[in-house]
């Protein structure tokens, strides 16, 4: 459980560092525009999000990841949010290996 803290630590410190965007719309926006690298959706988002999100990421080739709740999601951001997009290379990489150790 501690390296999910990391994890969501880390979603927190990607947007204080600017390197994250959040909401639907703007992460499919900034996907469409090659924009984001990795998309972090919420296990409890809507069908209809799950299946949009999903198809964005297919069509734009990016990985979505579906390892945390909205509440962990919006906690470690300090706003409200189902889905987040990484815009980073670098911040990439250190989230999914957050995530490849143990989440």
């Amino acid at each position: 459980m501690q390296n999910r803290q990391k994890a969501l630590n880390f979603l927190g410190l990607s947007q204080k560092a600017g390197k994250l965007v959040s909401g639907t719309e703007l992460v499919s926006i900034d996907a469409k525009a090659k924009k984001v690298k990795l998309i972090i959706l919420a296990q409890d988002s809507h069908a209809d999000t799950t299946a949009k999100i999903y198809k964005v990421g297919e069509q734009n080739n990016i990985l979505v990841i579906n390892k945390f709740t909205s509440n962990e999601i919006s906690q470690a951001i300090g706003k409200k949010r189902k889905v987040l997009g990484i815009t980073d290379t670098g911040f990439c990489k250190a989230l999914l290996q957050k995530i490849d150790e143990g989440v």
